[in-house]
C-alpha cells in the first residue's frame, strides 16, 4: 500500500466525488479512479458505493477512513521531524479566515511568519460562507487552522485558542428615533428590519439567538457577505444592525449607539482539528497569533479605546 493511494482515498472520501477529488489533487479523474480500484483490490474490499448520481463510502470505506488519515498524519509528522532537523521549520499550512477582521492584522502577521520560516508553504483561503463553513473545512481536513467568530456551542470537534472578545454595537440610520439615545438594549430593536450577514456567519448566529431568547425573532431584510458593507446599507435607511466592532462602523448617515448588553461579545478564535496533534509549523503560527494580539494590535471602538478584551485561551 502506497502513501499516494491513501491520499487519493481520503480526497475522494472527503469530496464524495472523483471529479472534485481529481481537481483537489491536480490530476485527472481516470488516475484517481484507477488508484482507488487498485487499493480496493489490495484490500479485498469495496471502499465506495458508486452510482451514476452519487459516490458514498461503503461500510468498509467508513471504517478505513480514520485509519488512512492517521497513517498519512504519521507519515507527515515523520517527514517534518527529519526535514526540520536538517533544514529548519518546514511543511505546509492551509489557513482559513473571514473577509473582515479589523481586530487583527492577519496579512502582516502571516508576512512575518513567512519571513521567519520561508520553507513553510502557506495557503490562505478567505471564506465567503462565514465561520460555519470554515469550521466544517477544519473538521473535514480541508484546512489546518482558521480564524473563527463562532459561539462556543458551535465549536464541537475543534481545538480552540481564544484570542479576543470584541463588543457589539447597534447601528441605526441617522434619522432613526433611537439615534439620539446614549445607549440602547437589544430589546429596543425588537420588531425592526435588520441588515446583517447571511446565515452561517458567527455574528449572525449570535445575534439571531440573542433575539430569540428575547422572544422576538429578527426580520433580516438585507444580507451581505462582507461585514464592511453593513454600515452603508444602514445609512441608506434599509434597516438597523447589531454587529461586532471589527470593521469601521461610522459612516455618514448612520449612527453608532452603545449597547447596554455589555456581556454580549463576539469571540475571535483560532481553531484546528481536535483529533489531530498540531504540527510544529501550526504550533509556531498559533504562538505568533498570540504574540500579535498581546503585542497591541491597534484597535479602537467608536466610544472608547482598547475595548476588545483578551480571553482565557484553551490551547490545542
Amino acid at each position: 500500500m502506497e502513501t499516494r493511494q491513501l491520499e487519493y482515498f481520503v480526497a475522494v472520501a472527503e469530496e464524495l466525488s472523483f471529479t472534485r477529488a481529481a481537481q483537489r489533487l491536480f490530476t485527472v479523474q481516470s488516475t484517481v479512479s484507477a488508484t482507488i480500484r487498485t487499493l480496493e483490490t489490495e484490500l479485498g474490499a469495496t471502499l465506495f458505493d458508486r452510482s451514476t448520481r452519487r459516490v458514498a463510502l461503503s461500510a468498509a470505506g467508513s471504517a478505513f477512513l480514520p485509519e488512512a488519515k492517521a497513517a498519512l498524519e504519521a507519515v507527515d509528522r515523520a517527514r517534518s521531524v527529519v526535514q526540520e532537523a536538517s533544514a529548519g521549520l518546514r511543511g505546509s499550512l492551509r489557513i482559513g479566515t473571514m473577509s473582515s477582521i479589523g481586530a487583527l492584522d492577519l496579512p502582516a502577521l502571516l508576512g512575518a511568519f513567512h519571513t521567519q520560516h520561508p520553507l513553510v508553504d502557506l495557503h490562505v483561503t478567505v471564506s465567503t460562507t462565514g465561520s460555519t463553513g470554515l469550521a466544517e473545512d477544519i473538521r473535514h481536513g480541508r484546512l489546518d487552522v482558521a480564524l473563527l467568530g463562532l459561539p462556543e456551542t458551535e465549536l464541537a470537534g475543534l481545538a480552540v485558542r481564544e484570542l479576543l472578545a470584541v463588543p457589539y454595537h447597534a447601528l441605526v440610520p441617522a434619522d432613526h428615533e433611537l439615534a439620539g439615545r446614549a445607549e440602547i438594549g437589544l430589546a429596543d430593536l425588537a420588531g425592526e428590519r435588520f441588515v446583517d450577514t447571511p446565515r452561517g456567519f458567527g455574528n449572525r448566529i449570535a445575534v439571531d439567538r440573542a433575539f430569540a431568547v428575547l422572544g422576538s425573532p429578527r426580520r433580516v431584510t438585507v444580507e451581505v457577505a462582507d461585514l464592511r458593507a453593513v454600515p452603508s446599507f444602514v445609512a441608506a435607511g434599509l434597516g438597523v444592525a447589531v454587529i461586532p466592532d471589527v470593521v469601521p462602523l461610522s459612516v455618514p448617515g448612520a449612527t453608532v449607539v452603545p449597547l447596554t448588553d455589555l456581556d454580549f461579545t463576539w469571540p475571535l478564535t483560532a481553531a484546528s482539528h481536535a483529533g489531530r496533534p498540531p504540527s510544529r509549523a501550526l504550533r509556531t503560527l498559533l504562538d505568533l497569533l498570540d504574540e500579535g494580539v498581546l503585542g497591541g494590535i491597534p484597535y479602537e471602538t467608536p466610544t472608547a479605546p482598547a475595548t476588545a478584551r483578551r480571553r482565557n485561551r484553551k490551547r490545542p
